[in-house]
């Protein structure tokens, strides 16, 4: 990220909240579970599938993750209630991760249960690199006995090939993206090639294995290299779906759909809504920029 766009960041994150959340308004649903289900609907009615996400993470104690896991129930139950096309997201530390492995294993099989029930499915989802080992774990506890679960693995991580073999091995569901949070240079790749290389090694690897993948990225280069490898590799509809963000790259969202493949978009909501913006900002700075010069346009109004 170059220092100009470090300052729009850093310059948007001084922004009162109203005015950060006016303009993140097209990534996120909305505060409540109706809001998320408005815009699922909204998008089943174009053909295109939805995981949603409860926002929320790092809770520091019990009492907090068994609400936000009773919210995450109440969003299975809506779903099966509108039968919308969508499953559910959750992020580990939200379910308790931070505080003790167990009991996010209790949270999270609770969540998987449920799911298995209504027959829907339960993403995990991964978070920064002091929860990789642990997260893995937890996906094998659940998946031991709950095969409608699946992981996220994140191709920055120099890890990410070896841990594609060993989970391999299990017949795992996977979504594969690049990964956003800020690791040292020893664990994570820092070029943009070696980035785009290994999740394309990640991915056939996965391929090969003939494991279901939720490939998740808006990175054109990885999308056409993508239908590539589907092609050569003659992998069927039935195993893979495309995976984007709640309003980035709605172009190639809808190429990705025309073109026939499934496509899944991330619906996240609720009261947490802050963090999980400006997150997205630092990720993507352009955004930021879009943000501060939709400000100076108003000024000029």
């Amino acid at each position: 990220m170059s220092i100009f766009n470090q300052l729009i960041v850093q310059l948007v994150q001084l922004m009162p909240k109203t005015v950060v959340g006016f303009f993140s308004k097209k990534y996120i649903a909305g505060e409540s579970l109706e809001d998320g289900v408005r815009v699922v609907k909204e998008l089943n009615a174009k053909g295109i599938h939805a995981t949603m996400d409860v926002l929320g993470e790092s809770v520091t104690n019990k009492e907090e993750a068994v609400a936000d896991k009773n919210i995450c129930l109440q969003t299975l139950e809506a779903i099966a209630e509108n039968k919308l096309l969508a499953n559910l997201s959750i992020k580990p530390t939200q379910m308790g991760l931070a505080i003790d492995e167990n009991i996010a294993y209790e949270q999270v099989l609770e969540l998987v249960k449920r799911a298995r029930e209504i027959n829907n499915f339960v993403r995990i989802d991964m978070e920064d690199s002091p929860y990789t080992d642990a997260t893995i774990n937890l996906f094998k506890r659940i998946y031991e006995q709950y095969k409608n679960v699946g992981i996220v693995l994140q191709s920055y991580l120099k890890r990410t090939y070896d841990d594609v073999v060993i989970l391999n091995k299990l017949g795992t569901t996977y979504r594969i993206c690049k990964g956003i949070y800020v690791e040292p240079s020893i664990i994570a790749y820092k070029d943009k090639q070696a980035i785009r290389d290994n999740f394309m090694k990640a991915l056939k690897e996965m391929f090969k294995n003939g494991n279901y993948v939720g490939i998740a990225t808006h990175d054109k280069y990885l999308i056409d290299e993508s239908y590539k490898l589907i092609k050569e590799m003659n992998i069927p509809k039935e195993k893979f779906e495309f995976q984007m963000l709640l309003g980035v790259r709605e172009d190639l969202r809808d190429k990705i759909n025309n073109d026939g493949y499934k496509i899944r978009v991330y619906v996240p909501f609720g009261k947490d809504w802050y963090a999980y913006s400006i997150r997205r900002l630092k990720e993507n700075p352009a955004m930021a920029g879009h943000i501060v010069k939709s400000i100076l346009s108003f000024g000029r109004l």
